[in-house]
């Protein structure tokens, strides 16, 4: 991103204070009109002191809170956002380019799982650790037992997150984070920052959270990992390659700093056997394949990129994906006509553009929006790529399918002849963040779930009972785990109180149960 002078620059929140980097900076652009907006730097900076007034300042405060006391300031950070929410969607449509339904996803899906973690919080009084389990008997004599307990880690917790959702990226992992006790520093991608950092400047000029509780660095990334130390964590959202860099980073492979990723993932939507082109299970995978590519423009790590149909249903549903794709208009999201509006930059643009043809290296095209045109947007300047279904009649064949994300509204029809073929076909994927499966048949959903589970984070099924009430295939809820193993880089997160077991650290505590009495005065049993 090129550097802009004129443009305001965005300071960093470090170190209990407002800083502006001494560097020329990045600018961040309007996706769809290419105006500059701000600039980010954190050139300068002094990271050791940011990190260890974080450490040692807020988790601290933090830290003498008990967790009821930190759900509530959790509730209070939840009005302050809602009463910003306008400037939050200026802020989207602008940087990101989303109209208002996509902006909302981020937005509101930020703040509603900041009240979630508020509520769930709230449950666990006052007390200042969490009891994992029952006692156990060390012997015959019952007086010597263990308990173990979970205790919130003396360290900081650096969040270095992806563009695509800059207000949801900061609060899903801020909220259990800040409710264990464990002070956060943020760095969110560039190229979407002015959000996370607007967020931030909200919640510190309001004055809820203790000094050094929530921080804020904006533009490189360069040291942040060089600070961490061995009770500190890590949580990386972004691409696979990135994640191998900071798994093998010395914070990591020497001083065991926790580490949480989420990564590339290929998730898949596969439909029943038995269904027909007249059936409710095809015509709502119909619906669900069309929302996926173009909420947010396809860029959600939990989008579906391949959908396995019977051999049979494979050109009706080429037909009906692409009807339904027809109705999307394209441009910018300003225009009340438009559904949806643009990726965050020129540079996702193209590569988006290469990543379909490699593709179609694999692939035909079965339906290409982009002969409908853009509207109120000049092709030559905005970020805007039309939905694209691809399909192969032969699945079995392809690799370059079954190995390439493309992060935009792109998605692949892959018929299949059996239902073994289908699991395995689906398990190409190594590893994903989210299947669907669509059925009226209970029986199938349950064989379908025990197929993918142990290769999913999450198994979504859609069935006419609950097309209503169903929460979507990509939309991640915190009371339900979100992470996925192999490629999608075998993290964990949300899933309610589970997701405070990454900030704590769990210890047995072998002693007479009289001292176990006591300890368990401070504690309350954690139920996740």
């Amino acid at each position: 991103m090129s550097h802009i002078p004129d443009t305001p620059l965005l300071p960093n929140f470090l170190a209990g204070r407002w800083q502006k980097g001494q560097g020329q900076g990045s600018t961040l652009f309007d996706p769809v009109l290419g105006t500059p907006l701000v600039r980010v730097d954190n050139t300068g900076l002094d990271l050791a002191e940011g990190f260890a007034f974080a450490r040692n300042s807020g988790g601290a405060a933090l830290r003498a809170m008990s967790y009821g006391q930190r759900a509530a300031m959790l509730g209070e950070v939840v009005k302050v956002l809602q009463a910003h929410r306008d400037a939050y969607y200026d802020i989207a449509t602008r940087n990101s380019g989303t109209v208002t339904k996509d902006s909302a996803v981020d937005i509101d899906g930020g703040i509603f799982t900041l009240g979630f973690y508020a509520k769930q919080g709230a449950a666990l009084g006052e007390a200042s650790c969490l009891l994992d389990g029952e006692r156990i008997r060390m012997g015959k004599d019952p007086l010597f037992q263990t308990q173990h307990v979970l205790k919130p880690t003396r360290g900081v917790a650096l969040f270095i997150n992806a563009f695509n959702f800059p207000s949801w990226g900061l609060w899903e992992k801020a909220a259990p984070a800040l409710l264990s006790g464990v002070p956060v520093i943020v760095k969110p991608a560039t190229a979407t920052a002015w959000l996370t950092q607007r967020m931030v400047a909200d919640v510190v000029e309001a004055g809820l959270l203790p000094a050094g509780a929530l921080s804020v660095i904006c533009g490189s990334s360069a040291g942040l990992m060089d600070q961490l130390q061995p009770f500190d964590v890590v949580s990386f959202t972004g691409s696979a390659e990135t994640a191998r860099l900071i798994r093998s980073h010395p914070a990591v492979a020497q001083r065991s700093v926790r580490c949480n990723i989420e990564a590339d993932s290929l998730n898949s939507a596969l439909l029943d056997p038995a269904a027909t082109s007249d059936s409710e299970a095809f015509k709502l995978l119909v619906a669900e394949v069309a929302r996926e590519m173009t909420v947010k423009s396809g860029q959600k790590c939990t989008a579906i990129r391949r959908v396995f149909v019977p051999r049979a249903l494979y050109a009706a549903a080429a037909a009906a994906i692409g009807a339904r794709l027809a109705k999307t208009t394209v441009g910018n999201p300003r225009n009340e006509s438009v559904r949806m509006g643009a990726l965050v930059s020129r540079e996702q643009f193209h590569g988006v553009l290469a990543g379909i043809e490699h593709l179609k290296t694999e692939a035909e095209v079965l339906y290409d929006g982009a002969a409908a045109g853009l509207v109120d947007a000049d092709p030559a300047v905005a970020a805007c790529v039309a939905p694209v279904l691809l399909g192969t009649p032969d699945p079995v064949k392809a690799n370059v399918l079954h190995e390439i994300e493309v992060f935009g509204p792109v998605a692949t029809l892959m018929p299949y002849d059996s239902e073994s073929q289908a699991w395995e076909l689906i398990r190409r994927g190594e590893g994903s963040l989210v299947a669907s499966v669509y059925s009226e048949d209970a029986a199938f959903i349950a064989r379908a779930a025990a197929e993918l589970a142990d290769s999913h984070g999450r198994v979504h099924a859609i069935s006419p009972d609950v097309a209503a009430s169903q929460t979507g295939h990509g939309n991640v809820m915190p009371m339900s785990l979100h992470g996925g193993p192999g490629r999608a880089g075998g993290g964990e997160e949300l899933g309610g109180l589970r997701a405070l077991g990454f900030y704590h650290r769990r210890s047995a505590v072998q002693a007479s149960s009289v001292a176990l009495d006591a300890l368990a005065a401070t504690g309350v049993p954690f139920k996740p």
